[in-house]
């Protein structure tokens, strides 16, 4: 395969992955502390957006590549990882400011860790796509970018609340997304991979993501919720994924 088209290649998925989560990042350099409801709203958002991405392209992806069974077995696999990886840190459910900033400071830690995950299958998802057409390619590229940003918010905001800097914040969710170059490098050079091993990551992926979303995101929504705040987030996140999805 020719050097220049991988390396190109490899740049989009760096691109997709580093600007969609940095950009969420971004966001928090201009904005100070956030209201409790619209900080809600926006955690809900993007639960919302993660379930999309779980339940209508992880899996289905999982599935079409590996079949129903390592699908599965990937699911599991990464709700299990990331159960143990809750258990292993400290865990917070008293709201004085100082209890609050570990949680979120937590939070932030898990968000970063499953969205890097996930973006290593993505970005396989992207090479593979450019290395079937370049239309597939890009197409991928874009929503993947777009679908990357409200995770880059959801982590930053956590955590700012954390207690982070704003720039090591800002470094952190465009970090995340460096993955999703390797995976666009691996993509572009293993056109044929495991179907297996493809399908085992997007389910791990998945089951990270909706560990995440379940454990960590919603519960919290639910807490800093003012009214429906919590409810209409969640409910914008799932309609604006499938809008975007649907494109």
């Amino acid at each position: 395969m020719d050097l220049t088209f991988v390396i190109r290649i490899t740049i989009i998925g760096l691109l997709a992955g580093t600007l969609g989560t940095g950009s969420g990042g971004l966001v928090t350099l201009f904005t100070k502390k956030l209201p409790a409801p619209l900080l809600s709203l926006i955690l809900a958002f993007a639960a919302g957006m993660m379930l999309d991405v779980t339940f209508l392209e992880l899996l289905p992806e999982a599935i079409g590549h590996g079949g129903f069974l390592y699908g599965l077995l990937g699911l599991v696999g990464g709700i299990a990882v990331f159960l143990l990886l809750d258990k292993l840190l400290p865990h917070c459910h008293h709201y004085t400011e100082e209890h609050q900033q570990s949680r979120f400071q937590k939070m932030g830690t898990l968000l970063g860790i499953g969205i890097a995950l996930h973006n290593i299958p993505e970005g396989l998802a992207i090479g593979t796509g450019y290395a079937s057409s370049e239309s597939l390619g890009l197409g991928l590229a874009l929503i993947i970018g777009i679908h990357n940003f409200p995770e880059g918010l959801a982590m930053a905001l956590c955590l700012d609340g954390g207690g982070s800097s704003k720039g090591r914040t800002l470094l952190a969710t465009a970090l995340a997304g460096l993955p999703m170059g390797l995976g666009a490098l691996l993509g572009a050079l293993l056109g044929g991979i495991s179907p297996i091993a493809l399908g085992l990551s997007l389910g791990f992926a998945g089951g990270a993501m909706l560990f995440i979303t379940c454990d960590e995101l919603m519960p919290d929504a639910h807490n800093l919720s003012r009214g429906y705040s919590a409810t209409i987030g969640l409910l914008l996140g799932v309609v604006t994924g499938i809008l975007i999805i649907g494109l």
